[in-house]
């Protein structure tokens, strides 16, 4: 996963899992289609006094001890296994969880000669809730970055032939549970993890220009029409 949407239009999307001021706040924001590294994308976190926010954050996680508000390795999701061990999350795992709310997220299909990406959505139509960490990083001049990773794990919700690997979801208090650090281990988020009911259809490769974000990144493709070659900048989008 290295690109994903946040396109909802209506609140009763997010159904019941977040207060109904952050679901208004994330249906009346403007729509995002092709959010990837390094690109602002709404947020929920919880504050140290405890209060539910909305916040634009940047998408892949800089340490707090990063001397640069960048960091040489690909931040932009973390392997729930490894996680709470390594040293760029496991900071982050212990103290700032979050939810990232998405329509949808593309992927690539590598049995197809060449790859080509999919579109990955509720079946109902709903949005999704994908468990996360952030961070904020601070400069010696008073500069200041909040940023954050989603957290991945096999998921075998995910349509063939893409491989069965994505992020985590939640919904409902576990939602809430999650944000407040009452779940605090792996296999204590696996086993509360919301498994939705997903399908997928081919997009066309202009996802992978960073500079295009509208509505159309989201219409059907047929793969046997060609479509544009992704760029080599966005050669890291596909390591799914």
């Amino acid at each position: 996963m290295r690109r994903f949407a946040q396109a909802i239009a209506d609140r009763d999307q997010l159904a019941e899992s977040i207060p109904e001021a952050i679901a208004q706040a994330i249906a009346d924001d403007q729509d995002r289609y092709n959010i990837g590294k390094g690109k602002p994308a709404n947020v929920i976190a919880m504050t140290d006094n405890r209060l539910v926010v909305l916040i634009d954050m940047v998408w892949g996680l800089v340490p707090r001890w990063s001397k640069e508000p960048t960091t040489h390795y690909t931040t932009v999701t973390a392997r729930l296994e490894r996680a709470p061990k390594s040293r760029i999350f496991a900071q982050a795992w212990k103290e700032r969880h979050c939810l990232v709310p998405m329509s949808g997220y593309f992927k690539w299909d590598r049995q197809r000669k060449p790859p080509w990406p999919h579109f990955i959505q509720t079946r109902d139509g709903s949005a999704l809730l994908a468990a996360g960490l952030w961070e904020r990083w601070e400069g010696e001049d008073g500069t200041s970055l909040l940023s954050f990773a989603v957290l991945t794990a096999p998921n075998l919700a995910i349509p063939s032939p893409l491989t069965q690997d994505g992020p985590i979801f939640l919904e409902g208090k576990n939602a809430i549970r999650w944000l407040t650090g009452s779940i605090s281990s792996p296999r204590s988020l696996l086993r509360h993890a919301h498994v939705p009911s997903l399908e997928s259809y081919t997009v066309g490769r202009a996802i992978a220009k960073a500079d295009v974000d509208d509505y159309t990144l989201l219409e059907p493709v047929d793969p046997a029409e060609k479509g544009p070659e992704p760029t080599d900048e966005d050669e890291d989008w596909e390591d799914d």
